[in-house]
């Protein structure tokens, strides 16, 4: 497997999931003020509140900036493991997230996407940069030393491993994503299968405070 080729070829491939997904989410706005009523919305992911781990992360992101946790305190953290190279589960993650944040309008500025990579023998700075532009100019890319992602997915429980194939390798790797709130603190986990509408529904009950 040529890492090159995917720092050029599938461009064109990101960008129409990406421009798919916004041309989605403008046919389906999201409503985030459907339940304000409601004391305690039924959440549509995992709530892990209190959970003893997902508590820390240091990282390097795609421009070579040390990124922790606390640099986005106020925002509501999307966060997700994955890889540059992989064919279809990461660019559904990261298409979708351009979904949830149209959805969300004025308060997707409240919203940050992290995306870690299990990759970072060839998932570069600059492939990463690409990779995040293709899907949204906000979306970071957080690498560092094989040690470094692994102490990563260890703290958020993210299974990963390398796979041979017969022209190199490729990486299996869990795809939920997880919701860290404004003060820093994991508090939900959505399954790959969840939808756009209830990535947003659930970052919205955030945004409002999440109690």
């Amino acid at each position: 497997m040529n890492p090159e080729r995917f720092a050029v070829a599938p461009r064109r491939r990101w960008l129409g999931l990406a421009a798919a997904a916004a041309l989605a989410a403008a046919a389906t706005p999201w409503l985030a003020g459907c339940e304000r009523g409601a004391d305690r919305p039924a959440l549509r992911g995992i709530d892990v509140t209190g959970a003893p781990y997902g508590r820390a992360l240091s990282l390097t992101d795609q421009y070579g900036q040390r990124r922790t946790l606390q640099d986005f305190r106020g925002k509501v953290v999307m966060l997700y493991f994955g890889f540059v190279q992989c064919p279809d589960v990461c660019p559904t993650a990261l298409a979708r997230a351009v979904e949830v944040l149209q959805r969300l309008g004025p308060d997707a500025e409240r919203v940050q996407l992290l995306f870690v990579t299990v990759d970072p023998e060839r998932d570069t700075p600059a492939l990463l940069r690409d990779y995040m532009a293709a899907f949204h100019p906000s979306f970071l890319g957080l690498t560092g030393t094989p040690e470094e992602i692994a102490t990563a997915a260890r703290e958020f429980k993210v299974y990963y491993a390398k796979v041979p194939t017969g022209s190199g390798y490729t990486m299996d790797h869990s795809a939920q994503t997880y919701l860290i709130d404004a003060q820093g603190r994991l508090r939900i986990v959505l399954k790959h299968e969840r939808t756009a509408d209830d990535y947003a529904h659930d970052i919205a009950w955030l945004l409002r405070g999440g109690a």
